[in-house]
């Protein structure tokens, strides 16, 4: 029987080339000169820290991460931008998390849009994921396609096509 499944992945190797991108992009652009900036990417954590000293410079940083993430293809709906924090001598601290995996509310709501669409077909919610089933490819292709053409609060990657 036909299936695909419907995941929420974020590829943590262009995050990482992104940020390398954007470190050298500090450290050669001149309002930077002699300031204590820094960003980090914690790949087990999946959390980005930016660390400066204003917020003008926090803004400058965070544009251009998100502008090196969109070349790279990394959708930003799975960046949760979390707000500053003072750090120590001054600093300002922000902390960027990357959410991967379908939470339940998503699952949930993903499942009830392929309802409503009463083709023949079902989803079920396993752990992170949605796998939907049907007897038709076609149908598998119309619930794709119509997921594709809704607003959800994540990327939306749809893998492990059977036929």
């Amino acid at each position: 029987m036909p299936s695909f499944d419907i995941v929420s992945r974020i590829d943590l190797q262009e995050v990482d080339n992104a940020v390398n991108i954007t470190r050298k992009a500090i450290l050669s652009r001149f309002d930077f000169r002699q300031s204590k900036t820094e960003i980090t990417l914690d790949k087990k954590e999946k959390k980005i820290r930016v660390t400066t000293e204003d917020d003008m410079k926090m803004r400058a940083v965070q544009e251009g991460l998100i502008e090196n993430l969109v070349k790279r293809k990394v959708d930003t709906k799975g960046l949760e931008v979390k707000p500053s924090q003072m750090a120590a001598q001054g600093m300002i601290q922000r902390e960027i998390s990357i959410k991967e995996g379908v939470d339940s509310d998503t699952a949930r709501n993903i499942v009830k849009m392929i309802k409503d669409k009463k083709l023949k077909v079902q989803a079920a919610i396993q752990e992170s994921q949605v796998r939907v089933t049907g007897k038709k490819i076609d149908d598998l292709q119309e619930v794709i396609q119509m997921l594709r053409a809704v607003n959800l609060p994540i990327p939306l990657q749809f893998v492990n096509t059977q036929r």
